[in-house]
């Protein structure tokens, strides 16, 4: 079974737009892509069109990769200060010339959209944060909207990256989960992955996790979405593995419309706490 992500995505996108037909001032949220990632040009091109369709502005910042790192942050000081700005988007991986704790510690939290500041990252921590890492929130979301039981299952996250892995553990265990992260230096890989109830997989490669890696039956959860040579998109979970799993998320239109979706009430959220 499928589990598609475009009838909870657009419960969460119809239930902003009606909040933000109410506001006087609508939210704008600024998006800062350095590099020339496609990846992250498909997911700007998404967050048009819902900001679009929920009635907020959206201000592209596209950055040539060479960009000096003085006026990268002095970009984000002065999205910073705008009070005309509701929120700011920075898409990582950040290229590796770049400090990116350095980069992302200049983000005000209270403009934090993606819950990737230290401070708002802390927040999530103890359990009193007001954003959500949009990515990791909308995997526990698709989850508990198709009644899948969290509390008490063995979760295998493949990735530990700051924006989906990390935080992702983070929200499993507050469900009751028990959880383990896989990367690169994980020993037996595939013995690891074949004892997950729910395996959610972040890596970036596409067609990485094939079904001699899954135990039949399991929930997967397929975060990855890569642009291949012909254009077309995929995930990191091949799709035979569909033929094994009980339920699996596609690629595209699995995490993907959800994680766009949450980054709204995010955006909200930020409105909320800077207009209180």
């Amino acid at each position: 079974m499928l589990l598609k992500g475009s009838t909870l995505a657009k419960n969460i996108k119809d239930t902003a737009k009606a909040k933000v037909e109410s506001l006087e001032k609508k939210p704008v949220v600024a998006v800062i892509q350095v590099g020339d990632d496609e990846s992250a040009k498909v997911y700007t091109k998404s967050m048009k069109k819902l900001t679009d369709y929920v009635g907020m502005k959206l201000l592209d910042y596209p950055l040539k990769e060479d960009i000096p790192k003085e006026e990268l942050l002095d970009l984000i000081d002065a999205l910073n200060k705008n009070d005309e700005i509701t929120g700011i988007f920075l898409h990582m991986p950040l290229p590796s010339n770049f400090n990116k704790n350095e980069i992302i510690s200049k983000i005000d939290p209270i403009k934090d959209i993606d819950c990737i500041t230290p401070h708002n990252i802390g927040l999530l921590s103890i359990d009193s944060g007001v954003v959500f890492p949009c990515t990791p929130y909308s995997c526990v979301e698709i989850l508990k909207y198709n009644n899948i039981e969290i509390a008490g299952k063995e979760c295998v996250i493949l990735g530990r990256s700051i924006i989906v892995g990390k935080p992702l553990a983070t929200m499993l265990l507050k469900e009751n989960a028990t959880v383990t992260i896989c990367h690169s230096k994980t020993k037996d890989l595939k013995e690891v992955t074949k004892r997950a109830d729910i395996l959610l997989c972040a890596i970036g490669k596409a067609n990485f996790v094939t079904e001699d890696m899954v135990k039949d039956g399991a929930v997967v959860v397929d975060v990855g979405i890569n642009v291949l040579e012909d254009g077309s998109l995929a995930g990191d979970v091949d799709n035979t593995v569909e033929k094994i799993a009980s339920c699996m998320t596609p690629v595209p239109g699995g995490v993907g419309p959800v994680t766009v979706a949450i980054m709204v009430k995010n955006i909200l959220s930020l409105y909320d706490l800077q207009n209180s």
